[in-house]
């Protein structure tokens, strides 16, 4: 039996043509935005904080405490920027907002904008999105048509308005320093931190960085309100998150439940399962350097504590299923192929510890492996967590560690049994 989903940020999807602002009104759009500019900008920081609304791209960071950040930086010129650089392999969450519901991401935007000070904002919108790029572009200039977008919105005095721009299609763009460097014009690379953007962001000014899936979740607390966003979820991850469930999974797609939501209901309720004659080997969370768990690790809640406690994060909310017809090592070096192609090569421990960890795991898979390599996997990844410039480089270990700790079988298995033509 399917679990019953719980729409709130998909609320317009399906229901609604992305390509109509009229229809958008009609669902009660930018009504949260003429609510905002009633208030002041304190206040809606406020109301966030109070929501307890936490990034949903991957870290879950307060929203309200990263926007008081930005807020209160004097500055002639600040920027919001939306990261929908979604680079993450299984991730399709933002994507389905973008494209069903556009105007969702330019109202959240507006709003954040007016309560942190800025009056100029860009999308930076992943590389092989390029259907979405004009859909966002229409959505813009009928916003501005309005009066949702430009100058002096609702008579307010407030001006803000959009700019969409088109990622180079490279992964670590996702990290917000390296994504500030692309809009910049220059080669997409993570910087030291501090100073972080909310202090010297975009062309040195302060700059609030938020996912697609957060924003679109702005208007809906401002008309609604702080307790009723709260009593959704739990206490410390509050309100309904989307789930990628994809993989060896019969129903796969973008769900929305309230944050908590047992991975064992999504995978059996919702995902329906494997395939005939197949078990659950594993479970990726959270994306391509999210953790591998097994399969008696399924009973755990779904939300930014229960992801943590298994060495990851809740990330984008992606649930890859693993069954028992794949090799779990070739997974592993999947995806560990991957990174090395994707790593900005900036710095040391990730340029270097990730083609070391393939070679690695690519000599155990293939028969050469000895016992001394599990060894030096789990000090290559540690050397990386701790010394890699950016998250992306202190990220990707962390399937190699997870799987190394849940799957140790596999691997001691692969070593003991050697090479064989």
């Amino acid at each position: 039996m399917r679990m019953e989903e719980t729409k709130i940020i998909l609320r317009n999807i399906g229901r609604i043509n992305p390509n109509s602002i009229e229809d958008y009104v009609r669902a009660g759009g930018y009504s949260g935005l003429r609510k905002a500019l009633t208030m002041k900008g304190e206040e809606i920081i406020s109301l966030l904080k109070d929501s307890n609304l936490r990034g949903r791209g991957g870290a879950g960071f307060p929203t309200g405490l990263k926007w008081s950040f930005v807020a209160k930086e004097p500055s002639d010129q600040k920027y919001v920027i939306c990261n929908a650089d979604e680079g993450e392999p299984a991730t399709n969450k933002d994507r389905v907002l973008m494209s069903g519901d556009p105007h969702s991401v330019i109202e959240g935007m507006a709003i954040a904008g007016y309560a942190v000070g800025a009056n100029r904002g860009y999308i930076y919108l992943r590389a092989e999105y390029p259907y979405i790029f004009p859909v966002l572009e229409r959505a813009i200039e009928k916003a501005r048509a309005c009066g949702y977008l430009g100058r002096d919105l609702f008579n307010s005095g407030f001006d803000f308005d959009i700019e969409v721009i088109s990622g180079g299609g490279a992964y670590v763009c996702g990290e917000e320093t390296a994504l500030l460097a692309s809009i910049e014009g220059r080669q997409g690379e993570p910087r030291m931190k501090p100073p972080y953007p909310s202090v010297k962001g975009l062309y040195g000014k302060p700059t609030l960085i938020n996912n697609v899936e957060t924003l679109v979740n702005v208007p809906v607390i401002i008309e609604k309100g702080a307790h009723w966003y709260q009593a959704i979820g739990t206490p410390n991850s509050t309100g309904t998150k989307l789930y990628s469930l994809c993989g060896n999974i019969k129903n796969r797609g973008v769900f929305e439940y309230p944050m908590g939501v047992n991975l064992k209901d999504l995978i059996f309720k919702t995902g329906r399962g494997t395939r005939e004659g197949r078990r659950i080997l594993g479970v990726q969370l959270g994306g391509a350097s999210g953790p591998i768990i097994n399969s008696s690790q399924l009973d755990m809640p779904m939300d930014i504590e229960g992801a943590a406690a298994q060495g990851g994060s809740l990330g984008a909310g992606d649930v890859m299923v693993i069954d028992d017809s794949n090799d779990l090592l070739a997974v592993v070096e999947n995806l560990l192929s991957f990174f090395v192609h994707e790593s900005c090569g900036k710095c040391t421990p990730c340029r270097e510890g990730n083609m070391r960890l393939l070679q690695t795991i690519r000599k155990i898979r293939n028969g050469y492996g000895r016992p001394d390599h599990i060894e030096l996997l789990e000090d290559l990844c540690l050397a990386m967590t701790k010394a890699s410039l950016c998250g992306l480089g202190q990220s990707f270990p962390i399937p190699v560690l997870s799987s190394l700790h849940n799957f140790r079988d596999i691997y001691e298995t692969a070593i003991q049994r050697g090479h064989q033509p």
